[in-house]
């Protein structure tokens, strides 16, 4: 008799920590990813230094963290993670979608933000979204947010293209011009359509550009394209 076959491995569920200082709403989003199949809640912090100890515990693939705690704030918490385990993906929580702590947080290495009072759905995309390596907000929130907090922000400085020159002179001319209808907020469809391409080519030339811009997603791509000067502010 012949042996049977094994039976397929389930994928491991995507392990997420909340930090929050709010213990009512890390008990309302736990309830909400903890429902979800292939998500698991492995640990919730109070503060930036605990969610930092516990991501080096508990090795999640998704923090949720809000930006404004007491003591260590979401912003220096995600920067120290993303340095340190550059494979966990951060989502920022916050009350306000301009929040100036919100952007440093993004330019720090998250991968995008959420409203605290964001509904169960786009929530549970987004840890999804993050945890495949895409973004958890759209291009065109980003660069709308860029241009609003602009005038503010140290990234433009007039050091800052320098800063960048050696990155942006690896991409090629093709490049160069798909990272800044991303900057635009253009979506893969779109720049497909304003360059007579594939949508299969323009993703393969994104991969390209976050290979070569060493960054993280392409919420990190339109922060560099905004800090070197290859998109300009709308002032």
């Amino acid at each position: 008799m012949s042996a049977q076959a094994e039976p397929a491995t389930a994928a491991a569920p995507i392990r997420v920590v909340l930090v929050d200082d709010q213990a009512l709403l890390r008990t309302g989003f736990s309830m909400v990813v903890g429902a979800e199949p292939d998500m698991a809640v492995v640990g919730e912090a109070g503060d930036g230094q605990a969610g930092i100890d516990l991501v080096a515990e508990r090795k999640p693939d998704v923090v949720l963290m809000d930006v404004r705690m007491p003591g260590m704030d979401g912003v220096a918490a995600t920067r120290e993670i993303v340095s340190a385990w550059p494979g966990c993906r951060v989502i920022i929580l916050t009350t306000f979608d301009l929040d100036d702590y919100a952007f440093a947080a993004i330019r720090a290495g998250a991968s995008g933000f959420l409203l605290k009072n964001v509904q169960p759905a786009e929530l549970l995309a987004a840890i999804r979204a993050v945890s495949s390596g895409d973004a958890s907000m759209s291009p065109r929130v980003t660069r709308r947010m860029l241009d609003l907090l602009a005038p503010a922000l140290p990234a433009l400085q007039q050091d800052a293209p320098h800063r960048h020159a050696g990155v942006l002179a690896t991409l090629t001319a093709r490049e160069r011009e798909v990272l800044a209808a991303l900057a635009e907020g253009l979506a893969n469809q779109e720049i497909a359509e304003r360059f007579f391409v594939a949508e299969t080519t323009v993703k393969t030339h994104v991969g390209r550009i976050l290979a070569k811009l060493r960054v993280r997603d392409r919420v990190q791509a339109v922060v560099l394209a905004f800090e070197s000067g290859l998109v300009r502010p709308r002032l």
